[in-house]
């Protein structure tokens, strides 16, 4: 049996400044999503979990709260940016130009602004990137600049993956 490694995310030396990267993966946001992560984050604003309250809102049904589309933008851009980061460093110039609503599925690219080593730390380097997301209709629900600190190649904590069948 052949052993083949996945995808294991791009580290500092990968980056570039101007590449685009699209996202592979939507997310449909469902009633359930939005009202568990409104709850579970103390969120008590009722034009994420009212349906009754927030079909008299301009809006006639629920928003989909703004930090579940920030969580789940950011989220969807793991796989291409941030697969070996150390830390996360800010969010910057959060926009929300157009409202998610329910039902809603969401996509994602992310672009590379900047990319500097760092000062402090030999192993990781500085990344920035703008990740914009965008509903099924193509339009722009929202868009942040996020700044991480990558491995860089061969520099990062060892992944440990038993194979099934091997002892702990």
């Amino acid at each position: 049996m052949t052993i083949k490694e996945g995808w294991r995310g791009r580290f500092f030396e990968d980056f570039a400044v101007g590449d685009v990267y699209p996202h592979p993966l939507g997310r449909t946001l469902t009633s359930s999503d939005n009202i568990w992560f409104t709850l579970l984050t103390q969120n008590t604003a009722a034009l994420h979990f009212d349906h009754h309250y927030a079909a008299q809102t301009e809006f006639g049904k629920p928003l989909v709260n703004s930090t579940l589309t920030l969580s789940l933008v950011t989220g969807q851009s793991v796989t291409d940016i941030s697969q070996n980061v150390m830390a996360n460093l800010s969010w910057d110039e959060v926009r929300l130009p157009h409202p998610v609503f329910e039902g809603d599925t969401l996509y994602s690219q992310s672009e590379v602004l900047e990319k500097r080593e760092s000062q402090s730390r030999p192993n990781v380097g500085i990344v920035k990137v703008r990740t914009t997301g965008f509903n099924q209709d193509g339009k722009v629900v929202i868009t942040f600049i996020r700044t991480v600190l990558v491995y860089r190649r061969g520099r990062a904590p060892k992944i440990q993956r038993l194979m099934p069948g091997t002892a702990t």
